[in-house]
């Protein structure tokens, strides 16, 4: 295809839009690589360390619960057991829910010419 050919999907505006799912960013695809590799990483990184602080919230035994106990109790920070599980649980959630906004965020750029509907098509 020629470079100003206006049928390319690659000569589509860059640009934020609203689109069939809802608001979009169109970028370039090596944009669009790199934030989809980079926010899907950020997302499962605080998916794993929000099950983690879960974890220590809701076993008295664990052993990230322990490091962080001695790490308190070692700067001077005494707390009681069920404020720890609090805090703890509250963190483990709040980790969950960030990367799920993460993720969210990362699913509204597309490449350009990705997602176009098109005119000639019998689906749907």
């Amino acid at each position: 295809m020629a470079v100003d050919d206006e049928s390319d999907p690659r000569n589509e505006p860059v640009g934020p839009r609203v689109g069939p799912n809802g608001r979009e960013v169109v970028v370039p695809l090596r944009l669009y690589k790199t934030v989809t590799a980079l926010s899907t990483l950020a997302a499962v990184v605080t998916y794993l360390i929000g099950f983690v602080l879960v974890d220590a919230a809701t076993i008295q035994v664990s052993v990230v619960r322990r490091l962080i106990v001695f790490a308190l109790e070692s700067v001077g920070v005494g707390l009681a057991a069920d404020t720890l599980t609090a805090l703890l649980a509250i963190g483990g959630v709040g980790s969950i829910l960030l990367g799920t906004a993460v993720y969210v965020l990362g699913t509204r750029f597309r490449a350009q010419g990705m997602g176009k509907p098109q005119e000639d098509s019998n689906e749907g």
